[in-house]
């Protein structure tokens, strides 16, 4: 557990087996003895996969998503589904406000720019957030840190929720309003609502419609809440003037892509050559990252420590963090 020195500490008690390779349907079968899995985003547990481990009773994602799991699989096989609800709120809020700021000041630019040893400020003009209005769809934990952060760079807020809570509202200082408004009055938009069907595409065309014309769009939820498509011809016209983005709306696809022609040609694991042909990542007003706005030490070591506490849970009967997922949790008892 090279990555993760935390797991060491189950070896007592556990047989543990570890590999830098997510699971997949070439390798599921390589562990279909293993009760427990553990795993990230990018292992895709569909019913291929999972049809592998006949004796796999719990999957204990290192993740608060869990959309990478086939859940009605598990739930008609008995494999009950732990997650990591919360590890890093101010970690992600964070990574928000990067992307907004490497926008809002031209930083990719202006750092290339030095790089190259012309310091001429010629072009990059930016804009200051004070004053500007930051929509936040999706009021939880995430969103609520991002609230707290615009409101230090004094910005307004309007938020957007299913379910609203009106104390916290008046608590943080904004205001919640329907779509139409948000729409409407945003400068900025951010999104942290989970990847569900009622969510996927939530901006589509008829949402960039809706939008004042040179909007800010930042992403470090789901890649499918945005239409690929609408982005991109947003973007184009000047509807959206740029987009921060820390998920792709194909990102499994293009990272499934990158695999297989790495296994052919690459020595390493290299993804470069491959997403550097993808439309976002080619336009000079997007900024993207690699799906690494949880990774800080302290938002990883969390992740870890809460995976273990699950597994412990859910050994010892007491199952914790579970998702929607109805299994018997009773552990097998040890021989």
């Amino acid at each position: 557990m090279r990555e993760f020195p935390v797991f060491e500490g189950m070896a007592k008690d556990h047989s543990l087996t570890h590999t830098d390779k997510p699971l997949d349907r070439e390798n599921a079968g390589a562990y279909a003895a293993a009760e427990v899995v553990s795993t990230f985003i990018f292992s895709r547990l569909d019913r291929q996969v999972l049809e592998q481990m006949p004796a796999l009773r719990l999957i204990a994602t290192r993740s608060t998503g869990f959309d990478h799991i086939d859940l009605e699989y598990c739930a008609s096989h008995g494999i009950a589904v732990a997650n990591v609800p919360t590890y890093g709120e101010n970690t992600v809020a964070e990574h928000v406000f990067a992307l907004l700021l490497a926008i809002s000041h031209r930083l990719p630019e202006a750092i290339e720019r030095a790089q190259r040893g012309h310091f001429s400020p010629e072009g990059l003009q930016g804009f200051d957030l004070a004053g500007r209005s930051i929509a936040v769809i999706g009021t939880g934990r995430i969103g609520q840190h991002v609230i707290r952060i615009a409101r230090g760079f004094q910005m307004r807020v309007l938020a957007n929720d299913a379910a609203p809570q009106p104390r916290l509202a008046a608590e943080l200082g904004f205001q919640y309003v329907d779509l139409p408004t948000l729409y409407r009055e945003a400068d900025v938009i951010s999104l942290h609502v989970p990847s569900l069907p009622e969510t996927r595409h939530m901006l589509s065309a008829a949402a960039f419609s809706q939008m004042k014309d040179g909007v800010v769009v930042i992403n470090t939820a789901r890649g499918d809440l945005i239409d690929t498509r609408a982005l991109i011809q947003a973007l184009t016209s000047g509807k959206v003037a740029a987009a921060g983005l820390d998920v792709l709306p194909d990102e499994p696809l293009i990272r499934e892509e990158a695999e297989l022609i790495c296994s052919i040609y690459c020595k390493q694991h290299d993804l470069r050559d491959l997403v550097a042909n993808h439309v976002l990542l080619r336009m000079k007003n997007v900024v993207v990252t690699p799906h690494s706005a949880f990774n800080t030490q302290e938002a990883v070591q969390r992740i870890a420590e809460i995976t273990v506490a699950n597994i412990r849970a859910f050994a010892e009967g007491r199952p914790q963090n579970l998702v929607a997922v109805s299994v018997a949790v009773t552990p097998k008892k040890k021989e």
